[in-house]
């Protein structure tokens, strides 16, 4: 339901921002390539928190991480003892079958882990 939200908002808006687009310049313009330079990009996925950091050294790139929505929801327990989201969305959901538990393989994909990380 939150993407359904969200969707018809960014629809909304999109119709806002369009009217706002001024389109009278080059579509790009020309950068000079720095030999060393660090930096990062935070925002909100549709899957949840997304990060990247970058570090870049004599024009290349030395040093690259991304943190990715199923990093976070599929973390471990923090040093707190704190359960990570998946997990705690798993803490007593009833299972019909242990045998064959697909009650838990709902609540994973309720997620939306990505598809490398994704539990069948």
């Amino acid at each position: 339901m939150a993407r359904v939200l969200d969707a018809v908002w960014i629809a909304r808006r999109c119709e806002q921002w369009l009217d706002e687009l001024v389109v009278d310049g080059a579509p790009a313009q020309d950068f000079t390539l720095p030999q060393t330079g660090r930096g990062f990009g935070l925002t909100k996925a549709p899957r949840g928190a997304l990060g990247h950091w970058i570090v870049i050294d004599e024009y290349k790139i030395s040093r690259y991480q991304c943190v990715v929505p199923t990093t976070w929801n599929c973390s471990p327990r923090d040093d707190g003892g704190v359960p990570g989201p998946v997990e705690k969305a798993l803490e007593g959901t009833p299972i019909e079958n242990p045998s064959q538990p697909i009650e838990a393989g709902r609540v994973v994909r309720s997620f939306d882990p990505c598809m490398a990380c994704a539990v069948h």
